[in-house]
């Protein structure tokens, strides 16, 4: 049996892992490796990907500065932006961690204290390594995090309502079904509605989502 151990403290940088899948900070020497993620990626992701209402593409951000926004975002604590990484490495390390090759990303947005004390969680995962019940331990290991961590009250994720894969793992996890938002995002060139899934720290399982999700079983041992 594996457990799931999470810091009795936030602080930024923070890897979390779970048998051989990890959750690392995004840097800039993963530049090469993510973009040809991505390019390999397109045919997978395009229907979800986030477009231009105005018709002006964004500017080109590099890697790198992508990095030093996303790293500035998690020290002001109003952001968690990971990479998915896979460690089979035989003895791990947080140094091996540290250094595994990106699987994909999981990004903890909008994050807000005081009376709200909620966030967004955003995801998205390499086709080869779909449907292994990666995403949804990985998303089980970020939810764990914010509410015992952060001591959030409130998570919610947003998805297209043909998404079928991202809705199965919200439905595994026991997120909440609340509601639709009509033309939320501009995805795939057009407004887009997006149904809203929420859980509260009430619902929160109480032994934590990994390992109701997982019995202590890591992702490695399967």
């Amino acid at each position: 049996m594996d457990a799931f151990e999470l810091p009795s403290q936030h602080g930024w940088p923070i890897i979390l892992r779970y048998g051989a899948l990890v959750l690392r900070p995004l840097r800039w020497r993963d530049s090469r490796s993510l973009a040809r993620l991505r390019q390999r990626n397109l045919a997978w992701t395009r229907s979800w990907d986030a477009t231009s209402p105005t018709g002006f593409a964004a500017p080109v951000v590099s890697a790198s500065q992508l990095a030093r926004t996303q790293r500035q975002a998690a020290r002001d604590g109003v952001q968690l932006p990971w990479l998915l990484g896979w460690d089979d490495s035989l003895a791990p390390t947080r140094r091996s961690a540290e250094n595994c090759p990106p699987i994909g990303q999981l990004t903890v947005t909008n994050i807000t204290y005081g009376c709200a004390r909620n966030a967004s969680i955003g995801y998205w995962i390499d086709r080869d390594h779909a449907g292994l019940g990666l995403m949804p331990t990985a998303v089980a290991m970020a939810s764990d995090y914010c509410f015992q961590v952060l001591r959030l009250h409130r998570l919610e994720i947003c998805l297209r309502p043909e998404n079928g894969p991202s809705r199965r793992v919200v439905e595994k996890l026991g997120f909440r079904f609340e509601g639709t938002r009509k033309r939320y995002l501009h995805i795939a060139g057009d407004w887009r509605d997006h149904e809203v899934y929420v859980m509260t720290e009430e619902e929160w399982a109480p032994g934590g989502l990994v390992q109701e999700l997982t019995g202590g079983v890591a992702p490695h041992q399967r």
